[in-house]
């Protein structure tokens, strides 16, 4: 017979085991002295695990991963939960009102953390969601996509020199996985001072809702809790196998002007392909851009607009064949979308 959980205390809250509550979690004030306050939802599961946070939109513009937060709430049956879920569609709120990536004092808040009590509103914001969310969880998943104007493929970025951290991204199976390197002020860097692995998902870009985003962050964040032994689904599903490319590298432009894309995220390029064409309104003084070794597009500019020394595709460089890779990729983009229109409920068995 499973163990029953115990009550689980969130700022005024006592949330009792299978039940979801909501509150509205005040983290600064403007100077008008109107409140930010951070929405919560605590699905407390019937029976003890781990407490993972799910949060979305610490840029104020980053919207597909408010959407994978709504979706995933919605798949969870509370009465087979093994443990609690801290789900935060939307961090910033005040970017998320003006639709920027930014908070008032034009700061980012993602380089923030752990933030000050009495320091800047970042400062304080950083400060108030770290102490009173963050650090509640004993795991985090991140939900991030590009910056204005770019587009990430589905990946996911974590420090790979953290076991569990490691261990979380490989399940999570996005077909690539960065070791990306601990950044100051970060959400990331932060909670690995507590302890706390963290892993970020980036795919897609600002201000926009895309389908394979979403059903690829929703798909990944179930199988992370899946290998938390929260969940458990009994549908086979594919293993995905991510791969960790051995290097990345932006390809900037050389030339001003209009950007005309020859490839697409996801797609195989070979050492010295013709990737893109730079060229003046009129079509004169056209420069080719031209990938630097065979790899695997990963990140690109969506605007046409360039200046010189723009970075425009973010390669991949894998010890594995590209063009296995790129069939990874196809083959995870096609069951993101299937995604999209499953509507099993996940849960473990009691």
């Amino acid at each position: 017979m499973a163990t029953k959980n115990t009550p689980f205390e969130f700022a005024d809250l006592m949330v009792e085991p299978g039940n979801h509550a909501n509150c509205e979690l005040e983290i600064a004030r403007l100077y008008t002295h109107s409140p930010l306050s951070v929405s919560v939802d605590i699905l407390h599961g019937k029976h003890p695990g781990p407490v993972l946070l799910i949060n979305a939109a610490i840029h104020g513009d980053e919207l597909n991963g408010i959407e994978v937060v709504r979706q995933v709430i919605e798949k969870i049956d509370l009465s087979k939960l093994h443990g609690t879920i801290i789900a935060v569609p939307v961090v910033n709120v005040f970017g998320f009102i003006h639709k920027s990536r930014y908070l008032p004092d034009r700061r980012d808040l993602n380089r923030c953390f752990p933030g000050a009590e009495r320091g800047s509103i970042a400062g304080r914001m950083a400060y108030q969601y770290f102490n009173h969310v963050v650090r509640r969880a004993t795991h985090v998943v991140d939900l991030h996509t590009a910056a204005i104007y770019r587009t990430n493929l589905p990946q996911i970025r974590a420090n790979l020199d953290n076991p569990q951290a490691k261990a979380m991204a490989m399940a999570f199976g996005s077909p690539v996985v960065v070791d990306a390197s601990l950044r100051e002020g970060s959400l990331r860097a932060a909670a690995e001072e507590f302890n706390i692995p963290v892993i970020t998902f980036e795919a897609g870009e600002a201000l926009r809702l895309d389908p394979h985003a979403v059903g690829s962050g929703v798909q990944g964040v179930l199988k992370v809790m899946q290998h938390l032994e929260m969940v458990r689904t009994s549908r086979s599903k594919k293993v995905i196998e991510p791969m960790v490319p051995k290097a990345t590298r932006w390809v900037r432009a050389d030339s001003d002007g209009l950007l005309r894309s020859h490839v697409a995220l996801g797609e195989k390029v070979d050492k010295n392909q013709v990737i893109a064409t730079i060229s003046d309104p009129a079509g004169s003084n056209q420069v080719t851009v031209i990938a630097p070794q065979g790899g695997i597009v990963i990140g690109q500019q969506t605007l046409p607009l360039v200046n010189e020394g723009d970075a425009i595709f973010h390669i991949a460089f894998f010890e594995e064949p590209d063009g296995l890779v790129e069939e990874q990729v196809e083959s995870y983009l096609y069951d993101a979308i299937e995604e999209l229109d499953d509507d099993l409920k996940w849960g473990m068995t009691s």
